[in-house]
């Protein structure tokens, strides 16, 4: 049985965490608690930025990062303010806005995350670029692939 209490186990208590001082190098070998003192609604965002979560993935998730408190009964809203529910599957995903306020260097990000955040921010940002890469609508199809594309 593998269990994900583990992972708390790496991710020291809030408690714990006021006793050792806080220096950067700690904060890039634990980057769970460089997480957790951050603000919860970023912590959502930047979760939310990678795959759409169903609530209670997400919630199980955000406790294994800690959870603050304050911070339990505020999901919810949270949602409400960045997120957009898909009725289909129950599942929560990042409004398109929020992608460009996004940090690439998010610390609870592994490096898999972080290559995968560049895919998707690539295919936010250049929408122009995606269309004439799947042929859509008028572009003819052999001559774009002809042509090399210039910035």
């Amino acid at each position: 049985d593998v269990r994900r209490a583990k992972p708390n186990a790496s991710c020291p208590a809030p408690e714990e965490k006021r006793t050792k001082p806080m220096e950067p190098a700690g904060s890039e070998q634990n980057p769970c608690s460089a997480v957790y003192r951050r603000p919860y609604r970023d912590r959502v965002i930047h979760l939310l930025a990678l795959r759409p979560y169903k609530k209670p993935e997400l919630l199980a998730r955000l406790q294994r990062d800690g959870v603050m408190q304050k911070d339990k009964g505020s999901l919810a809203k949270i949602l409400q303010q960045v997120a957009k529910w898909n009725a289909n599957d129950n599942s929560f995903s990042l409004k398109e806005h929020l992608f460009q306020t996004l940090q690439t260097d998010w610390p609870g990000y592994t490096e898999i995350d972080r290559q995968n955040l560049k895919l998707i921010l690539s295919g936010k940002s250049a929408p122009s670029q995606n269309t004439t890469n799947t042929s859509q609508a008028t572009s003819p199809g052999p001559s774009e692939r002809d042509a090399p594309a210039r910035p």
